[in-house]
């Protein structure tokens, strides 16, 4: 039988309570022990019930860091549910190549601003690299084969 719920074990959370603590922006000490950075890019989430997709959705992250991710959502999302995200990263492979971010997590919160995952596992695909188009301001070489 498939397993529902997701491996975020909430024994962990108090352990976190005893590690050092990251400043926030106001200066206060922050909750959580992984810096956070404002990344903005459109998201798009899968809800997975077993083996199944319950739901699907797009959003945009408000921020991310190596532990979670916070992002907009269509509709509240059910806490200890399994999710898939996928989103563009902003930074191209080699400086050509497109990627895309895939997180599989567990939605630890959800509200009217947002949702939060928990990041289980995460991985990087590549997209295609672009095309390599010459620039318009380079005059066109043209050959022409003659007899």
């Amino acid at each position: 039988m498939a397993e529902r719920g997701c491996r975020v074990a909430m024994e962990a959370v108090p352990l976190m309570m005893n590690e050092e603590r990251l400043l926030g922006p106001n200066g206060r000490h922050e909750r959580r022990n992984k810096r956070r950075f404002q990344i903005e890019q459109e998201v798009r989430y899968k809800m997975l019930y077993g083996q199944r997709i319950a739901e699907t959705g797009s959003g945009k992250t408000l921020n991310i860091s190596s532990g979670g991710v916070f992002f907009t959502t269509e509709n509240v999302l059910t806490a200890g549910m399994p999710v898939e995200l996928s989103m563009n990263w902003p930074v191209l492979l080699h400086d050509s190549c497109p990627m895309k971010l895939m997180i599989y997590g567990c939605v630890i919160r959800s509200g009217d601003r947002g949702s939060a995952v928990a990041i289980e596992r995460y991985e990087f695909r590549t997209q295609g690299a672009k095309s390599f188009q010459q620039n318009p301001t380079q005059p066109r070489n043209e050959y022409r084969l003659t007899n």
